[in-house]
């Protein structure tokens, strides 16, 4: 079985690259999906139904067209890893999680100890907490290799 794991979260540092890595190291059966991580893209994903002078709208347009992908990204996965950095909010991170716990998906949180509770929603519906990738690698292949 190929297992489908999906990546959210902050988009400023190398963190899947991480995860992938480790995962292809082990030989791990994955393929993992994720959100558009360019920035820029995603806030101009609306555009493609025409120009807003309003960013509100501009920016209610692209939260759309990008939920398309990850509403079937999330939907598809076996389980979700929740990426929360230290220097942005992750509000969309937050909204994958919840979305993850309403559908039933296992994710695992993945940030450092100093935002602990800002993340205690958060982290009280994910099936683990992680501080590095490389524990996030640990779990995936106990979880899909029992390894």
């Amino acid at each position: 079985m190929t297992w489908n794991v999906y990546l959210s979260g902050e988009i400023h540092t190398d963190w899947r690259a991480r995860i992938i890595n480790g995962a292809e190291k082990r030989n791990l059966p994955i393929e993992f999906t994720s959100a558009v991580t360019n920035h820029e893209a995603s806030d101009a994903a609306g555009d493609l139904l025409g120009p807003e002078e309003n960013n509100f709208w501009r920016d209610h347009k692209s939260a759309k067209v990008n939920a398309m992908r990850t509403r079937n990204l999330i939907e598809r996965c076996d389980i979700a890893v929740v990426r929360f950095g230290d220097k942005y909010k992750q509000w969309n991170a937050a909204f994958d999680a919840g979305s993850c716990a309403a559908l039933g998906k296992p994710y695992i949180t993945l940030h450092d100890e100093d935002i602990i509770h800002a993340l205690k929603e958060v982290d009280g519906a994910a099936m683990a907490w992680a501080q590095t990738t490389e524990q996030v690698v640990e779990l995936l292949a106990y979880v899909i290799a029992a390894k």
